[in-house]
């Protein structure tokens, strides 16, 4: 036993080793994914965040300290569990008029069924989100089988993080459904790796899908890498499905930057629907956000840039990615609710699997009131949630 612990450990630390390898040695695993004129955010080799790339994960010590805390663990960080319990349900084969619903996968993986159309936001059915079977491993089942799954007819594809991107589902649901694919620039040349085509636009690129229905890829906040030194090859993006009885948001994975971008996606027609990430906010202790990745106080932003549509939280409680306890994101965007005086009802948990009628497009309900967030985060009344 002790001599195939040692072997863990020689072969966990060998990964950190060629982690920092190459970050020093890029030029072994660069890959160019997109090729075109330089653009706001392009600069001819690399996409950036036009309102200021503050997307660095935060981090004690040395970068080495920090990957081998991820890989190891870390004794000081709350504990996850090993297995959430999940039921899976069975979506309708189509839901059709003027009814939605939604059904959480888990992570950022949501079924939206609307208008006679089955969408699919940043498919994962792996139980690893990482290459060659390593990193994160899933809690939570999927809240519905793949072989439950009805036909999908278009998928999203927010960036190439293997989280978000994962080529094995992809493929098995290219093979059964033969989808659209949508996604933002560079990822079709990772999908395509895998004999899968996609569409792939730039911000602000449209595709219509069938008469009245269409795809808006939009602006968020983040970055993409699948190689360590690919980094920001690829575009990330946020999506608008415009259809006739109110729109549907993914935002994907995103900080907030300049937090502009949700108003530019509700311009496009009253949002329905919106798929909003609350988790993997924290990697030091206190943090309530990262630069590329929301926590709840910054949620309600985009929830209320958005108009305050119905919303589900998703990116939480499925891969361990970050330092917060499994549960801190949803009951801290619940305290964070009563603290501004606003609607958890219109964008609160739910579980994984559970099928969630979204209401027709009505009067938006109050806006939250952020100063009073701002005031609750100063006393440290969100300090229990770790």
């Amino acid at each position: 036993m002790r001599l195939l612990k040692l072997a863990l450990a020689g072969l966990l630390w060998t990964i950190v080793l060629l982690s920092l390898a190459v970050t020093i040695a890029p030029h072994f695993l660069d890959r160019i994914y997109y090729r075109g004129p330089a653009t706001a955010h392009f600069d001819g080799e690399h996409f950036f965040n036009p309102d200021g790339d503050d997307d660095r994960i935060a981090m004690k010590g040395n970068r080495a300290g920090f990957i081998a805390r991820r890989i190891f663990g870390d004794p000081t960080q709350p504990a996850w569990p090993d297995q959430i319990a999940v039921t899976p349900t069975k979506p309708p084969a189509r839901v059709e008029g003027a009814a939605m619903r939604v059904t959480w996968i888990g992570h950022a993986s949501v079924l939206i069924q609307a208008d006679g159309l089955n969408i699919l936001t940043d498919p994962v059915w792996s139980d690893r989100a990482g290459p060659f079977g390593f990193g994160p491993r899933r809690v939570a089942e999927p809240g519905v089988r793949l072989a439950d799954l009805p036909r999908i007819d278009l998928i999203l594809v927010s960036h190439n993080h293997y989280d978000h991107l994962d080529r094995a589902t992809l493929k098995r649901l290219w093979v059964r459904d033969k989808p659209v694919i949508v996604t933002s620039l560079g990822n079709d040349s990772v999908i395509g790796q895998a004999g899968i085509p996609a569409h792939a636009l730039d911000w602000g690129g449209r595709l219509a899908i069938r008469p009245g229905i269409q795809v808006a890829v939009t602006r968020n906040h983040h970055w993409d890498s699948r190689w360590f030194a690919d980094r920001n090859r690829a575009l990330w993006s946020s999506f608008v499905v415009r259809l006739p009885h109110g729109n549907v948001f993914f935002a994907g994975d995103t900080g907030l930057g300049d937090g502009k971008w949700p108003a530019e996606a509700a311009a496009l027609g009253p949002i329905r629907f919106a798929a909003i990430p609350i988790g993997a906010f924290r990697f030091e202790e206190g943090q309530m956000a990262s630069g590329s990745h929301i926590g709840p106080g910054d949620a309600l932003r985009v929830w209320d840039g958005l108009g305050r549509p119905f919303a589900l939280p998703i990116h939480w409680g499925t891969f361990r990615l970050s330092r917060e306890a499994h549960d801190t994101p949803p009951r801290m965007l619940r305290a964070m609710h009563g603290c501004a005086g606003s609607d958890s009802a219109r964008f609160g948990a739910h579980p994984i699997g559970r099928q969630i009628d979204v209401p027709a497009l009505g009067a938006a309900p109050s806006r939250p009131d952020m100063a009073r967030v701002e005031a609750c985060t100063r006393a440290g009344r969100f300090d229990v949630f770790r």
